[in-house]
């Protein structure tokens, strides 16, 4: 079963969340640079803050809790230790570029929990082979957004197009680490289909994925837990296809991206699925 990772602040539906299966919180606590990076761009800017993670621990049962922390800065220390203080169960690393950056992570924490570096660079993705390794690491999530900006693509899924997330979960594996990418919205919804998303994580072994505000929807909409259960069941089939199957939806999901980049480049529009 995929985790299903949930970005929030709200104790109420942070319980809702805990009461489902294969459901991993986040809080977010990353600001250094970020609004900078994706100006422009119809992303989530977090506005968590650090008393959010004992807020949200408090009513989880079932659920671990993750939180991303700033990339690593002199205040990275203390914010490890706050974090881990308030009941944080997992810890996140983004905006890295080097094998350096990670193991001073990695030291700062000192496995007291796991720790998964987000991948979403050019150069975290280049020097790959050097970190993986890094010692406490259980996870390697790659973050589409900002990787697909920091290789100068136009739309956020041409990395998986490329054979890039497949090269880096084929090199996650082999350590023996979880891996997860991107996030997806409702089955039907999305530049990409949120069931063709879904149809790689399974193909590739994927153990993480990011559930977009689209796959929410608004008030009146299908029920949250009802669009979970919708995105089990397909998740349940899609693991039941063939190889052969599953290269045919490869392909076929890889020609769908390249249109929708080369029409994005075209247009001059913003990649980034919300």
């Amino acid at each position: 079963m995929i985790d299903l990772l949930q970005i929030t602040n709200d104790p109420v539906f942070a319980r809702r969340c805990d009461a489902l299966d294969g459901m991993r919180l986040w809080v977010d606590l990353e600001r250094l640079g970020k609004a900078e990076r994706q100006a422009g761009r119809n992303t989530f800017i977090s506005v968590h803050t650090m008393e959010d993670v004992g807020r949200i621990k408090s009513v989880l049962r079932r659920s671990p809790l993750m939180v991303r922390v700033n990339p690593l800065n002199p205040a990275s220390a203390a914010e490890v230790d706050d974090a881990l203080a308030q009941g944080a169960d997992w810890l996140m690393l983004p905006m890295f570029s080097t094998a350096t950056e990670v193991a001073e992570f990695s030291r700062l924490v000192d496995r007291r929990v796991p720790v998964t570096p987000l991948l979403e660079t050019a150069q975290a993705l280049e020097c790959l082979d050097d970190w993986v390794g890094t010692p406490g690491l259980v996870e390697v999530f790659v973050g589409l957004n900002d990787l697909h900006l920091s290789l100068g693509c136009a739309f956020m899924f041409e990395p998986l197009a490329m054979g890039l997330v497949d090269r880096a979960a084929a090199i996650v594996h082999a350590r023996g680490l979880r891996f997860g990418f991107g996030g997806i919205a409702r089955l039907e919804q999305g530049h990409l289909p949120g069931r063709d998303v879904l149809a790689e994580h399974v193909r590739l072994g994927s153990r993480a994925v990011i559930l977009s505000r689209t796959f929410h929807g608004a008030a009146g909409d299908t029920p949250f837990e009802q669009e979970i259960g919708t995105l089990r069941a397909t998740e349940a089939a899609l693991a039941r296809r063939t190889a052969p199957q599953q290269q045919s939806d490869r392909a076929r999901i890889a020609a769908a991206i390249q249109s929708i980049a080369d029409s994005m480049a075209g247009a001059g529009r913003p990649g980034a699925v919300p």
